[in-house]
């Protein structure tokens, strides 16, 4: 279940996490999923010994070829009830830009405005969940 929070969970592990990273000039990233055939916020699974912020700059990087600042806004959080583990969102800006990892699950990334990225997450899934968490992402950066 969905949720939107302002600080991360404590009650229940965190096993994911994922981010919505900013531009300076109010866009956002975000990476086609060539296995979910999905447009995605960046972000995977918390791997064993690794920190939150660890996580995040991994897939960052993995995934789209990018450094993320320090800054991190936790603003969602959804529960798995099968692990019962959180994966969680954070809104983060762009530091800067790598050549993007090759052999990964995600095939590149896509910078948009906010008012884009929701149209199509709606227009591919229909209003759900994803399109929701771009809603309120959009809404902390006053994009939306």
């Amino acid at each position: 279940m969905l949720r939107f929070i302002s600080e991360l969970p404590q009650d229940k592990p965190i096993a994911g996490v994922h981010s919505v990273p900013v531009l300076e000039n109010g866009n956002l990233i975000m990476v086609w999923d060539r296995d979910e055939q999905a447009l995605t916020t960046i972000g995977g699974r918390v791997e064993r010994g690794e920190t939150l912020d660890e996580a995040l700059d991994r897939e960052a990087l993995e995934e789209a070829g990018v450094v993320l600042g320090k800054e991190r806004i936790p603003f969602a959080c959804w529960y798995w009830q099968e692990t019962n583990s959180y994966t969680v969102w954070l809104l983060t800006r762009v530091e800067s830009f790598l050549d993007m990892p090759q052999g990964f699950e995600k095939t590149g990334y896509v910078v948009m405005n906010f008012p884009t990225a929701v149209g199509l997450v709606t227009k591919l899934e229909g209003e759900g969940e994803r399109s929701r968490i771009l809603t309120k992402a959009g809404q902390l950066t006053g994009r939306l």
